[in-house]
């Protein structure tokens, strides 16, 4: 399931998953990518977190939303500890708290169209995030009466927080708070808006007017992946996404933008290890 040094990382088969990381050794992280939902708070170190193009010098209590299927890996100074609160989110567990007036997977939609995956609150806001989150791990590590049902509630209520803070604008959303080649962040932009399109090296050069060299070099640079692996996978997981909501397999094949199926099954077989018929009938695990 590897593809060009870059995977899919993680297995979560429960609601949400909370880990709270300090650690100082050296790790070199390949660009990877899960199929759910990803908050990471960061609390101490020196980190520069690359999400989708873009690298993000974290300080303490900023929070970074990663969308499913985002491109992510941590740079980490291993001079320094580093110190973070990862949670791990099931769609369907935010599908089955939100409503049609509220979604609670808002926040994560807002970060994906604003193009901008990190908040950087206020004092009063990281005062309450931080009293959340204390009383959220608190709530996960008892066993007393209810200790699950109180641990869902407290992080309802963080995320509903997370929500707000989007929604109303508060999260800092400058550009000066991430660092990104700005050809190589539109052409991004561009891929992942027009999957089904012809989106050959030639074509794309053509389309930005700039060079195939510049374009394949600083691709690489700034993402980790050559442009045709990562086209090649965003096109597979979109044509994942589709399947599992019920579009025939021919079909999610070609709106993802494969020109035949054979290199589709063949592309597919080696990133999941199955079929694409197979996918319909079961849950592929992720890799850990």
């Amino acid at each position: 399931m590897d593809i060009d040094g870059n995977q899919k990382r993680g297995y979560l088969n429960q609601d949400f998953r909370l880990f709270h990381l300090k650690d100082q050794i050296k790790q070199d992280f390949a660009p990877h990518y899960h199929d759910f939902d990803k908050i990471i708070i960061f609390l101490s170190g020196n980190v520069t977190y690359l999400v989708e193009g873009k690298a993000y010098p974290l300080k303490p209590l900023d929070i970074l939303l990663i969308n499913h299927h985002a491109i992510h890996k941590p740079v980490i100074d291993a001079e320094v500890p580093y110190e973070r609160i990862i949670i791990w989110i099931n769609s369907e567990f935010m599908e089955a708290h939100s409503k049609d007036s509220y979604n609670l997977s808002t926040c994560f939609h807002l970060a994906d169209v604003r193009s901008i995956n990190m908040i950087r609150m206020d004092a009063p806001f990281q005062t309450k995030i931080r009293t959340l989150l204390y009383d959220l791990e608190q709530a996960m590590s008892e066993h007393d009466f209810a200790s699950p049902l109180l641990a869902n509630s407290i992080f309802l209520q963080f995320i509903i927080h997370l929500n707000r803070i989007m929604i109303e604008g508060r999260e800092a959303v400058s550009g000066s708070l991430y660092k990104g080649n700005p050809h190589i962040l539109e052409l991004l932009r561009y891929i992942n808006t027009h999957l089904g399109d012809d989106l050959e090296i030639d074509a794309l050069s053509e389309i930005f007017f700039l060079s195939r060299s510049y374009l394949m070099h600083r691709f690489k640079e700034e993402t980790g992946y050559t442009i045709h692996s990562y086209i090649q996978q965003k096109r597979l997981l979109f044509a994942t996404e589709l399947i599992r909501n019920q579009i025939p397999v021919m079909e999610a094949c070609y709106q993802a933008g494969f020109s035949d199926y054979s290199t589709f099954s063949r592309a597919y077989k080696k990133m999941y290890g199955a079929s694409p018929r197979t996918s319909m009938k079961e849950t592929i695990p992720y890799q850990v």
